[in-house]
């Protein structure tokens, strides 16, 4: 076979080369730099703690671009002392005006210049500013995440448009057809009654006008500093990124001052169990020729574990062995159609519409919980239900169901870290948390030890508990806070005779 110019010709239907071999590199293109197998140290997380005590952690990534940002250990779970929402509030407010940059469309444009885009989340016990760029613009993005987490001029335009924007979305939350977020809020706020995790993650409307620049600098001097962040990047180098943590964080001055920290919460969570109820018409959430029916939600939760406990790891397999989902799901077995919702709940009861397991975990608790759905005539038989599936965790695990959703659980693992940003987070929040990262082979192998008296032991130390429950929607039959905690204290998960009889 010839390769070369003298190969190719020109067809107005094809290609330039068609007479090319597969084996010959194409004439006139650059050479491939392909990804090569490294040493595994090559790829582990490196850790530089600076003098403010700023920490920098770094993963490296084959790529052009790069995934660097700032993680906060702020968020709602430490609003006790504080108006509800600041949080909120800051999320919505990220990448504004600064000191250098006059708007946010000139932090853009700024970004644009490297192919970069710009992100904040707030949960409830992290803020992170996230910036994806070319990687040689790296200096740019360390500056701007510097001046945008310590520099914010938090005009009264942009707070006012907060405001605005947060009435919007709150007004949003309450007209979705998925009220997943919301029982989300709803069970938390059940289990942890008004401390640490159970604190609202939204602002309240009533706060929205209360919250101004004063009330802002006053959290973010207790709780924006050094020793509580974590300077996280992915695909690029170490001693890079250092370097340019020292040139914008070491010793920078934020715009609320450097003042002693004087209020800052460190409460663990007190998990209390309980319910939390909101009557509510779902008859119209959704219209149109195919409407969603009305529906009635309940999720049930119980204590877990902290993520930094070793119990942790069976959670996490339990919770894939729970699985479940929406009532229709196309797909295999890779969509979990296994799991014991799916063959319990779903596959039995024609008239349920969802059953979803939830693993929701912190570095003090964790919460694992079961979100039902159904008719609001059939509140009675879903809470029955959902507490036998509760209860049937503490019995005999298969070994075939649970080497399968140990196997799920590692693919799933695995196929979330091809992406940079749920590296970078990754990292990030390992490094927030406990100043190291467990890699993903020392994950798997972690889940690989889990047996199946280890998913015992732990769903028994779990039933222990008093049950958090959360429900929403037309509750006319919904069982009474007693007759759930009785249900879970049963054997077979039943609701007492007694309700039955004369509910």
């Amino acid at each position: 076979r010839r390769c070369g110019l003298a190969a190719g010709r020109s067809y107005s239907g094809g290609g330039a080369y068609p007479s090319v071999s597969l084996t010959c590199p194409l004439p006139g293109v650059p050479k491939a730099v392909f990804a090569a197998a490294e040493d595994r140290e090559r790829f582990e997380t490196r850790v530089t703690v600076l003098g403010n005590g700023l920490r920098v952690a770094s993963q490296k990534k084959f790529g052009q671009f790069c995934t660097v940002g700032l993680l906060i250990n702020s968020g709602s779970r430490h609003e006790a002392k504080y108006l509800s929402g600041i949080s909120h509030f800051l999320e919505k407010l990220a990448f504004s005006s600064t000191a250098q940059f006059g708007s946010k469309d000139e932090i853009l444009l700024t970004l644009e210049k490297h192919g970069g885009i710009c992100d904040c989340q707030a949960s409830r016990d992290t803020i992170m500013y996230a910036v994806s760029a070319d990687a040689k613009g790296l200096d740019t993005v360390v500056n701007l995440l510097a001046d945008v987490a310590l520099q914010p001029r938090l005009s009264d335009e942009e707070i006012e448009m907060t405001r605005a924007a947060i009435r919007f979305e709150l007004e949003d939350l309450n007209m979705r057809p998925d009220p997943e977020p919301l029982l989300t809020e709803m069970i938390h706020a059940a289990a942890y009654r008004d401390n640490t995790v159970g604190l609202n993650r939204f602002c309240p409307v009533e706060n929205t006008a209360k919250i101004d620049r004063e009330v802002l600098h006053s959290y973010l001097r207790n709780y924006y500093t050094p020793d509580r962040m974590v300077l996280a990047g992915v695909g690029i180098e170490h001693e890079q990124l250092v370097e340019c943590a020292k040139k914008y964080l070491l010793g920078a001055e934020p715009v609320w001052g450097s003042g002693q920290t004087k209020d800052v919460d460190r409460s663990v969570a007190q998990y209390t169990g309980g319910i939390v109820k909101v009557e509510k018409d779902m008859s119209d959430v959704s219209l149109g020729p195919t409407p969603i029916p009305e529906l009635t939600h309940i999720m049930i939760g119980l204590e877990s574990c902290s993520f930094l406990e070793e119990d942790f790891i069976p959670f996490a397999v339990l919770n894939m062995m729970m699985g479940g989902g929406g009532s229709f799901s196309a797909g295999g077995p890779g969509k979990g159609m296994f799991t014991r919702l799916y063959l319990n709940v779903l596959n039995r009861h024609h008239w349920m519409y969802n059953a979803t397991s939830y693993h929701h975990s912190y570095e003090d608790t964790g919460l694992l919980c079961i979100h039902a759905s159904a008719d609001p005539k059939q509140v009675r038989e879903m809470v029955e239900i959902i507490t036998k599936e509760f209860i049937l965790m503490a019995g005999a695990v298969g070994e075939v169901e649970l080497e399968r959703a140990k196997t799920q659980l590692k693919s799933m693992l695995m196929m979330n870290l091809e992406s940079r940003p749920v590296i970078f987070e990754d990292v990030g929040r390992q490094v927030l948390a406990t100043n190291t990262r467990k890699l993903p082979h020392e994950l798997c192998a972690l889940i690989s030890q889990v047996k199946s008296t280890d998913i015992k032991r732990v769903v028994t130390k779990m039933l222990h508990k008093k049950p958090a429950v959360a429900a929403l929607g037309d509750l006319t039959d919904l069982p009474t806070y007693e007759h759930i905690q009785a249900a879970l204290s049963s054997k077979d998960g039943r609701l007492p005779r007694m309700y039955r009889l004369f509910r």
